[in-house]
């Protein structure tokens, strides 16, 4: 409306010029420039509530899905809002929690769009998980994150006592440790083992069925900081650690491990017909 009061203002000044100029005697020439002048303040007044309308409709005008038009740095404000929000959340958020936290009638679909067209070819995108939208590391960029990490696992009673059997005994087979224990042996303690690396198939057995025998592995030492089975525990340190009596039984000792292939053995070449009989077990394995 100030370009129309502008524009009355004009007519008065210049409608004032007009009377002086009457005063002179220039009446004809006076009125037909007042006439020019009263076109002239129409349409000014015409074009200065064009530009009023125009510009309250820019300001709020309400679209038929109840959704405020706003300029384009309001909506600048709100995409940042709606960046904001994904970012900082750690679950992926819907359109309705988004619109609960904006101001009233934003276009949240409009701005999710526009945010995720941003967005697309970038490390980081926007994308619609469950009808939900998150922030999550482009697909062709997984590898960069990937990091490998060794499972701790924690190795169970049988599996502890058939490792202790094989390093002093080795080579060993499944019967002998089984004769040592007391107690069938599952395949799963045997697997345990080496999955974990520290026990491995070294040979087999020059007898009925040709039993594979097991031996520990260069990581066994490894972990266990040896030089050589050998070097294993013996009769002194055990003692001295506790895990034997002070006057154990008469006839213990200690055997000695060799990771040498033994007299009635074979070096290992690969599985043979009947080891599969051999790894089913009589009865499960106590832990």
């Amino acid at each position: 409306m100030n370009r129309a009061v502008r524009a009355v203002e004009i007519v008065e000044d210049m409608t004032q010029q007009d009377i002086d100029i009457e005063v002179e005697g220039k009446e004809d020439v006076g009125t037909h420039k007042t006439d020019a002048l009263a076109e002239a303040v129409a349409g000014a007044v015409v074009e200065a509530e064009a530009d009023a309308a125009a510009e309250a409709a820019g300001e709020a005008e309400v679209v038929e899905a109840g959704q405020v038009a706003v300029g384009p740095e309001r909506s600048a404000e709100h995409l940042r809002m709606v960046e904001a929000l994904l970012f900082a959340s750690p679950e992926p958020l819907d359109e309705k929690a988004l619109a609960g936290t904006l101001p009233d009638g934003v276009d949240v679909k409009g701005l999710l769009a526009e945010l995720q067209g941003i967005y697309e070819g970038r490390g980081v995108t926007l994308v619609n998980v469950a009808g939900k939208w998150q922030f999550r590391t482009a697909p062709d960029l997984a590898f960069l994150l990937r990091r490998e990490k060794p499972e701790q696992k924690r190795l169970s009673r049988a599996a502890i006592e058939t490792l202790a059997i094989i390093a002093y005994h080795q080579p060993v087979t499944r019967g002998e440790i089984e004769d040592i224990r007391g107690v069938a042996l599952s395949k799963g303690t045997l697997d345990a083992l080496m999955e974990v690396g520290w026990i491995k198939i070294r040979g087999r057995r020059r007898t009925p069925g040709r039993p594979v025998t097991y031996g520990t592995t260069e990581a066994f030492l490894i972990h266990f900081g040896l030089e050589n089975v050998n070097h294993l525990p013996g009769m002194d340190e055990l003692k001295a650690a506790g895990f034997l009596e002070a006057m154990p039984p008469s006839g213990l000792d200690v055997p000695s491990p060799s990771e040498e292939l033994a007299p009635d053995e074979d070096p290992y070449t690969g599985e043979e017909e009947g080891d599969e009989m051999l790894l089913l077990p009589l009865q499960p394995d106590p832990e």
